[in-house]
């Protein structure tokens, strides 16, 4: 078996008996990038050099007997939105192009402590604004089971790095589904861990009430692992909770669902969604309760208006945060040759820099902010984020988990939704309540949609700090469905027929 190929948690074992060298396997997996990121695009820039002399360090640390981290030698793929200094950092926007940070995040500090090795950041919507990776700066990426389809978003190229075995691991941020609805789309692991578990120092911002670093894998112990890895409290990010992590790990080990009362929410199902994603969610609940789980369902009557709610408050924090981007100080400049005034060139950047999509969210927040508009537009959305919240914890009271599909469809084609934003907004209808909230929540693939032979996710959500309960699930399902999950471990889609024809 190539070393692409292998769960991070084998590589894992292999690098501790030492069967396997760190360079060996950072080596191999930068060899794959060169083969297959042609096609994908997953990656904006690859680290090699620094990869591989990290992972020398690693090998001649554990060749003197050193303690090490459970995924020392492992290598990660970042994306573009977490600083990592000496590496450019785009967040997907040309904005930013040739900006390299000072400063390194808290999330990729503690994979740098840990003894990961960073082989250089991902491809993303711009500023993580999108559902389908289309809106980068820098080019769409592609899904690797189908190359003419969206692999999600804004997490495209995480997603996407780890089903072309470019990465056994990625690290990604969700702020209303955008490590979810990508791992659905691509068959693969995410995790929106509780709001404030992992760190936002270091993650360039969208909305700071929302976003939330997580990881992704390619199977739930390797997410597990990953989420021990970068999660915890951090003193340089006020929102961050002081409180132990959750055992995520020994709950992927274990995947004991009995007497679990799992709550399917009436919401989160019917009208359009499709027939193929519905029976897999239907069959992956049908064997949760044949496991042992209690099936009950619940209803959250609000989650209807969180779609609505969700683009008058991430645009409102969209619009205060990118302030920040004026041409002055970093980043892209454009027009500055002595003529113009500081805001003629800020205009000048700013139409040349942002994006569409990234404008169209800066002008709808900027609008909700407005005197005159604050209390109508804001303050109402606020207030059905309250609802929304409560909700929660009413299902919470009848249920330890909720679940739903991870998205209304599987993966659509690239171009599909672009000329229409409702339609893309609506990809992720099942996951912003949870961002809205705050709790954690994931998505675990349960076999391919019949009609098109694509991934579908299902989505699991549990009250915040309860994020082992995610694993718990998720390990089950791992567990009871080996035949539907099959085709998820070998090379997928068109990527296969691509590597057939080299």
């Amino acid at each position: 078996m190539s070393l692409t190929t292998r769960s991070a948690a084998e590589l894992a074992g292999l690098l501790a008996r030492r069967e396997v060298s760190a360079v060996e396997v950072t080596a191999a997996h930068l060899d794959r990038i060169s083969a297959v990121d042609g096609d994908v695009h997953a990656f904006l820039y690859v680290d090699g050099d620094r990869a591989l002399s990290l992972a020398k360090e690693v090998d001649a640390r554990r060749a003197a007997g050193e303690k090490l981290g459970p995924l020392a030698g492992v290598p990660v793929g970042v994306k573009d939105v977490f600083t990592y200094a000496g590496a450019p950092t785009t967040c997907g926007s040309r904005i930013l192009e040739g900006w390299i940070p000072p400063y390194t995040s808290t999330t990729v500090q503690r994979l740098l402590d840990g003894g990961l090795i960073p082989l250089g950041k991902t491809n993303m919507d711009e500023f993580a604004m999108g559902s389908s990776t289309e809106n980068s700066g820098y080019g769409a990426t592609h899904n690797p089971w189908d190359l003419g389809r969206i692999p999600g978003g804004s997490g495209g190229g995480s997603a996407a790095a780890l089903v072309a075995y470019e990465a056994p691991l990625t690290v990604g941020s969700d702020t209303g589904g955008s490590i979810r609805q990508p791992a659905s789309v691509t068959g693969t692991v995410g995790i929106k861990p509780t709001y404030g578990g992992t760190s936002r120092y270091g993650l360039v911002a969208m909305a700071s009430s929302l976003d939330t670093p997580g990881p992704c894998g390619r199977s739930v112990l390797d997410t597990a692992l990953l989420h021990e890895t970068i999660a915890g409290h951090d003193p340089r990010d006020s929102t961050s909770i002081d409180a132990p992590v959750p055992d995520v790990v020994g709950a992927a080990r274990s995947g004991d669902v009995r007497g679990m009362r799992i709550g399917v929410v009436r919401e989160l199902g019917g009208e359009g969604y499709a027939p193929g994603v519905e029976q897999r969610f239907d069959e992956a609940v049908a064997l949760l309760q044949d496991a042992g789980a209690e099936v009950v369902e619940v209803s959250c009557p609000h989650f209807e208006y969180a779609l609505a709610a969700y683009y008058l408050i991430m645009p409102s924090e969209v619009s205060s945060n990118l302030a920040r981007f004026d041409a002055m100080r970093y980043g892209l400049r454009v027009g500055d040759d002595g003529t113009r005034s500081a805001e003629e060139v800020m205009s000048l950047t700013r139409g040349r820099g942002f994006g569409e999509e990234v404008k169209r969210r800066i002008i709808i927040g900027t609008y909700a902010l407005s005197s005159g508009y604050y209390d109508a537009y804001y303050g109402s959305a606020q207030k059905v984020r309250t609802l929304i919240t409560r909700d929660f914890d009413t299902a919470f009271q009848v249920a330890d988990v909720l679940v739903s599909p991870s998205t209304p469809t599987t993966a659509f084609r690239l171009g599909e939704r672009v000329d229409d934003p409702l339609s893309m907004y609506k990809a992720d209808l099942c996951t912003i309540p949870s961002n809205l909230a705050g709790n954690c929540a994931g998505s675990f693939p349960v076999g391919l949609a019949p009609e098109d032979g694509l991934p579908v996710g299902f989505q699991v959500m549990a009250p915040p700090l309860a994020d082992d309960r995610l694993y718990r699930v998720g390990a089950a399902l791992e567990r009871l469905l080996p035949s539907q999950l099959s085709g998820l471990g070998a090379l997928p889609g068109s990527l296969a027929a691509k590597e057939a024809l080299r």
